[in-house]
């Protein structure tokens, strides 16, 4: 995750425009609200695949950020493996920001 990407998360939290945590994303998920997902790179395997499968079922984008720390920090809040954005402006900067690094963008 790029800086820029940390940083527009924030954003996104001041504005009300994302939901952190398992429950919360799952609930944005089923009702076709998230326009992205973030995961953090150290979930367990059946908890990426869960994701992954939800998202590509809603067409939703999923990216694999960094570790549950990092997506914490990011938000001003403590760890979290899973944060969705609700807004499609947002999620489409998130995106737009993504540099070279090791992240994995799944659009299906």
């Amino acid at each position: 995750m790029t800086p820029k990407q940390a940083a527009l998360l924030g954003f996104a939290r001041k504005a009300s425009k994302l939901v952190s945590g398992e429950a919360a994303a799952e609930a944005v998920l089923k009702k076709g609200q998230a326009r992205l997902v973030i995961l953090a790179d150290d979930i367990s395997p059946n908890m990426y695949k869960r994701y992954s499968l939800w998202c590509q079922d809603e067409g939703v984008p999923l990216i694999m950020g960094d570790n549950k720390v990092s997506l914490g920090t990011a938000l001003g809040l403590s760890p979290r493996s899973v944060i969705a954005i609700t807004d499609e402006n947002f999620a489409r900067s998130i995106l737009a920001a993504g540099g070279d690094g090791p992240e994995e963008i799944r659009i299906p």
